[in-house]
């Protein structure tokens, strides 16, 4: 018997990444970053490869590392990578580098050197998002001493790439504005000698909306486990993610009754409340008290009084609840349950948040649709 566990639909996956596959005919990067989106990392890239991903996209070498230990040899990119880390692991292990500084690059070289075989990077230039990436002024410097490298035979320059700022929200002016500056940074890589293979920029919401971005590679993350970048549209897609857990106690309680800490809610009336065994250590934001929507017992409810640690209270007025009725806090929202959007919407948040909270968590994570 179960008393609390998220869901992951392998299958959703899959589907997803078929639909975004034939909208493009660029290559298709499933970025598995954060434990796959909270989805499981390896299960989550398993699928999405099933389903015709060419590449895998993460954050740190330590993801990327996790991913060949487990057998997966597809093209993988890792990008988050700080100072001093054991670069030459992932270079033996064929992991390709994002490259985003002199420095960064110094330290590819140096790995090339200790792994015995050329660094395979992916140049980044920042064209406004104003994080990652090499700004423009930076960059002919960053390709004249990754020219050199490569000529050298201590790298290959497999990628260039960038990442947007407002393309969930189609139609607005940074998108072009951005894409010109990566187009005149294509231009200086060619003036540097440089001929990647890829040209990549496109993101999940890119990729749905904006073919003219699509160039060599895409790089949906969200989309791929089934949810919208873009607000108020679906896409066709299918959530793989659900939430839910059995009521450990009910109780009668009197009007006036103060629920949770700091009494932040009051029952109207007399009421049947009913405690769920899940909290913030679990992934209910705090700030979802008074405001997270819970399926129960066919109905929507909303959380009452302040999300503790490890459970939180549903008022469910003279409805009848019991120990070990399911209450779902979010799926597809197929039978009328909430979906992560809703949970976003509710708490201010994005679903992003939402669903990588959940699955990183104490909660087991369940899978259907095949082996994770």
């Amino acid at each position: 018997m179960w008393q609390a566990e998220v869901r992951v639909d392998l299958d959703a996956i899959r589907e997803n990444v078929s639909r975004l596959r034939s909208g493009t005919a660029a290559e298709l990067m499933a970025v598995v970053k954060a434990d796959g989106y909270g989805h499981g990392m390896v299960p989550a890239a398993r699928a999405a490869l099933d389903a015709g991903a060419d590449w895998l996209g993460v954050c740190t070498l330590d993801e990327a590392l996790t991913l060949r230990r487990a057998g997966i040899t597809a093209p993988v990119l890792a990008w988050l990578l700080a100072p001093g880390l054991p670069l030459h692991e992932g270079v033996a292990a064929g992991v390709d580098l994002g490259a985003a500084s002199l420095p960064q690059l110094a330290e590819m070289i140096e790995a090339s050197r200790t792994a015995g075989r050329p660094a395979r990077l992916h140049l980044k230039i920042d064209t406004g998002l104003s994080r990652g990436g090499a700004s423009v002024a930076d960059w002919p410097a960053l390709l004249d001493a990754a020219a050199k490298a490569q000529a050298d035979s201590l790298v290959e320059v497999v990628g260039v790439w960038s990442h947007f700022v407002y393309a969930d929200l189609p139609g607005h002016p940074t998108t072009d504005r951005q894409l010109a500056v990566f187009h005149e940074g294509l231009a200086m890589v060619e003036q540097a000698g440089l001929r990647p293979r890829y040209r990549h920029l496109a993101n999940s919401a890119a990729t749905l909306t904006r073919p003219d971005t699509h160039f060599d590679l895409v790089r949906p993350g969200l989309a791929v486990y089934g949810l919208s970048p873009v607000v108020g549209e679906r896409f066709g897609l299918r959530p793989a993610m659900s939430a839910r857990a059995r009521v450990m106690l009910s109780k009668r309680v009197a009007a006036g009754s103060g629920v949770s800490y700091g009494h932040t809610y009051t029952t109207p009336r007399e009421a049947n409340l009913a405690v769920i065994p899940l909290g913030y250590a679990d992934g209910v934001p705090r700030h979802a008290s008074n405001s997270g929507p819970v399926q129960l017992g066919g109905r929507r409810r909303t959380i009452s009084g302040r999300v503790c640690m490890d459970q939180f209270v549903l008022d469910c007025g003279d409805d009848p609840v019991a120990a070990g009725d399911v209450a779902t806090l979010f799926g597809s929202g197929a039978d009328g349950e909430p979906t992560a959007d809703d949970w976003a919407e509710a708490v201010g948040t994005i679903n992003y948040e939402i669903v990588t909270r959940f699955g990183g968590t104490r909660v087991p994570r369940v899978y259907d649709g095949g082996r994770p």
